[in-house]
């Protein structure tokens, strides 16, 4: 039997401070903050309650509350974005029944995939995790070993069982294609990208939480595995780009990737 409605909120964890990259939420892409981007997105997403972004700087609270945003002030103690999610959404006004974590460096999420996702919460009320995936043409599963032969971490994949649940998540590609021929006739890999965009009922993200992380957790450095090795089910949900290209901004060199992405693929929605 399909969830009752129920309050949807879409929060926004950003951080000043990245190691890699500091200040990220206020680079300009294009004419606009990142986080103005985000915030956009997720407003263009039907049918959610409530969206704010959570931060514990006033430089990022100051500049959403410029455009209009809405801000909730968390911890500095923080330990990452998903309990920063969860401080969040401790202080709305009415608990939300569902949380989607959007991540502030995700600028070319398109809101349609956010809504494939709180769908599925929506249909089966057994979900208390569900993220999502995009199955990998032939090209570029090509560029993501390329990418791993010389080095680079970014990328994970995901292998799910028949009903959609995760079996692992890595920053390894899985499943190993032992032959090339797999998928002859097709343009599509039988590899999945993970997508770092998650939705929670409220109750198991507070669980989630309050677990410690295990030995693959820190071994992948890949927050999702806590679940898996606290055996918690984590629902995979399939979404489509419709074409367009998946991109985060992890580092300065991506801002320049991702202004000719729009460039070339246009702006998912307005200022």
């Amino acid at each position: 039997m399909p969830r009752a409605s129920s309050p949807v909120a879409i929060i926004i964890p950003s951080r000043y401070g990245s190691s890699r990259f500091l200040g990220k939420p206020l680079a300009m892409i294009t004419g606009r903050t990142m986080i103005n981007r985000i915030w956009s997105l997720a407003c263009a997403v039907p049918g959610v309650d409530h969206v704010c972004v959570a931060t514990d700087d006033e430089r990022i609270a100051d500049h959403v509350r410029s455009f209009g945003g809405e801000v909730v002030m968390t911890p500095k103690e923080c330990v990452n974005g998903t309990e920063r999610v969860l401080r969040a959404a401790e202080m709305l006004v009415t608990t939300p029944s569902i949380v989607v974590n959007l991540q502030g460096d995700a600028v070319l999420t398109p809101p349609w995939t956010i809504t494939t996702l709180i769908d599925e919460m929506h249909r089966d009320p057994t979900v208390g995790i569900a993220t999502a995936a995009v199955q990998m043409d032939k090209r570029s599963y090509e560029a993501l070993r390329a990418s791993k032969r010389h080095g680079e971490v970014g990328g994970t994949t995901v292998t799910f069982d028949r009903r959609g649940n995760a079996l692992y998540f890595s920053k390894s590609i899985i499943p190993f294609v032992r032959d090339d021929k797999q998928g002859e006739g097709t343009d599509l890999s039988p590899v999945f990208r993970h997508i770092g965009l998650y939705a929670y009922a409220y109750e198991s993200l507070c669980r989630y939480i309050s677990l410690e992380p295990g030995p693959l957790e820190r071994l992948e450095s890949l927050e999702q595995l806590r679940a898996l090795e606290h055996g918690i089910p984590v629902r995979v949900v399939e979404v489509d780009y419709g074409g367009r290209t998946h991109w985060a901004v992890d580092s300065p060199d991506d801002l320049k990737r991702v202004e000719t992405l729009i460039g070339e693929e246009g702006d998912l929605v307005g200022a």
